[in-house]
């Protein structure tokens, strides 16, 4: 049995593949930022939701409560990053839409999720080794 049969380390690396073509796509709005009328893209988030759905087939999992007051009824806690598109408020004479300032933050955030993955694929590994007695 290998990493890639094991439905997390799938999940992480989805979430990987997703963060590089993220990062091309950000660095092409940098590159692209005094290209006259050039509006910036940006990949649609990934909604974990639906990768879970995926990875556990059709097996269903809810967290277990303790006490009624731990959780929301019915589970619906309110999203703080759910919001609609940004419309973009700045543009240059030339037509341009790219914010350096906010690409710069996009690519930083990023980074940050991208090191968060390669840091939790390595504990988990480290974890498998531990239990199969080959951590060195």
């Amino acid at each position: 049995m290998t990493t890639e049969n094991l439905g997390l380390f799938q999940a992480m690396s989805s979430k990987m593949k997703y963060l590089e073509q993220r990062h091309r796509v950000i660095a092409q709005n940098i590159a692209n930022a005094d290209t006259p009328a050039y509006e910036p893209k940006d990949l649609k988030p990934v909604d974990f939701s639906t990768v879970m759905k995926k990875v556990t087939s059709s097996q269903s999992i809810t967290p277990n409560t303790t006490q009624a007051g731990h959780m929301v009824p019915g589970g619906n806690v309110a999203d703080p990053k759910q919001r609609d598109q940004r419309q973009v408020y700045e543009v240059a004479p030339a037509g341009n839409a790219v914010i350096l300032e906010e690409q710069i933050l996009n690519a930083t955030e990023n980074n940050m999720d991208y090191s968060l993955m390669t840091s939790i694929y390595q504990k988990n590994i480290g974890m498998i080794r531990t239990a199969l007695g080959t951590n060195k």
